[in-house]
C-alpha cells in the first residue's frame, strides 16, 4: 500500500510539475522579471532615510535585505539566486516537483484516511478542495506578491497562512464528508475563522511597480494552482489504478 501511494504520487506530482512550469514559465516568470527591474531601479535610488538604517524587503516569501555599509563597517553578502535562463527555469521546476509531490502523497494519505477509492473522480474532488485549503483561501488574505511590493513580516505570514490552510481543510471536510447539523456548523466557523481573525497587515509603503502588474500576477498564480491540484487529483487516480493493473498476482 506505502510502495503504491508513493509510486502514484511520485507519478503525478512529476506530471503536475510539468504543467505548471510550463505555465508559470510563459504567465508569471515574465511578471517576476518585470517586478525585479522595478525593485532594481528602487533600490539604486538615493535612500531618503537616515544612514543608519536598515531596509527589509520581504516579497513572495523570501527576504531580500540591503543593509548601509556604514553602519556595520563592511558590505552585506548579497543572498544567493539562481542566474537568470537555464539555471532560474531548472530551480523553479525543481522547486514545483518537491512541492507537487508532497501535495500528492497529502492528497493521498487523504483519499485513505477518508475511505474513498482513488479515482480520477475522487482524487479531483479532493485535489480541488486541497486547492481551496492550500491558495485559494489564503490568497483572500495574502495574495500572491510580486518583487518590491510591500508585505507583512514573514513569521507574521507564514503562522496565517498555516492557519488558514488547516482551518479551511479542517472545514471543508467536517462540510463535505461528516455532514451532520453539528459539523456543517463547526465548518462553516473554520472557514472564516481565519478571515475574521485578519491577515497580518503591510506597512502600505509606496511602491513603483504598477498595479496592473500585482493584478495579473495574483490572477495568473491562482489560476496555475488551480491547474495544478486538478492534474493533481487527476493524475493520481489515474497513476493509482494504473499500479494496482500492474502489480503482481500471487498464487
Amino acid at each position: 500500500m506505502i510502495i503504491r501511494l508513493v509510486s502514484a504520487a511520485l507519478v503525478a506530482g512529476f506530471l503536475a510539475a510539468v504543467v505548471a512550469t510550463g505555465l508559470q514559465l510563459a504567465l508569471t516568470s515574465p511578471l517576476i522579471i518585470a517586478a525585479e527591474r522595478y525593485e532594481t531601479q528602487a533600490s539604486a535610488e538615493p535612500a531618503r532615510s537616515s544612514p543608519a538604517s536598515l531596509i527589509v524587503r520581504v516579497h513572495g516569501g523570501h527576504d531580500h535585505g540591503t543593509k548601509d555599509p556604514s553602519v556595520s563597517g563592511g558590505e552585506t553578502a548579497p543572498e544567493w539566486q539562481p542566474g537568470p535562463g537555464l539555471p532560474r527555469m531548472a530551480f523553479t521546476a525543481l522547486a514545483t516537483l518537491v512541492g507537487g509531490v508532497g501535495y500528492t502523497l497529502l492528497l493521498g494519505a487523504a483519499l485513505l484516511a477518508c475511505n474513498r477509492e482513488p479515482t480520477p473522480e475522487t482524487g479531483l474532488r479532493f485535489a480541488v478542495a486541497g486547492f481551496l485549503a492550500v491558495a485559494l483561501a489564503p490568497a483572500l488574505g495574502l495574495a500572491p506578491e510580486l518583487p518590491g511590493m510591500d508585505a507583512a513580516p514573514l513569521a507574521d505570514r507564514q503562522f496565517w497562512w498555516v492557519m488558514t490552510a488547516v482551518s479551511t481543510a479542517m472545514g471543508l471536510y467536517l462540510i463535505a464528508i461528516r455532514r451532520a447539523p453539528i459539523t456543517i456548523a463547526g465548518g462553516l466557523v473554520l472557514l472564516v475563522a481565519p478571515h475574521l481573525a485578519g491577515a497580518p497587515e503591510a506597512s502600505h509603503a509606496a511602491s513603483n511597480l504598477p498595479a496592473a502588474y500585482a493584478a495579473q500576477f495574483a490572477a495568473r498564480s491562482l489560476g496555475i494552482a488551480f491547474v495544478f491540484w486538478a492534474v493533481i487529483g487527476l493524475a493520481y487516480g489515474w497513476a493509482w489504478n494504473l499500479f494496482e493493473k500492474h502489480r503482481p498476482v500471487h498464487a
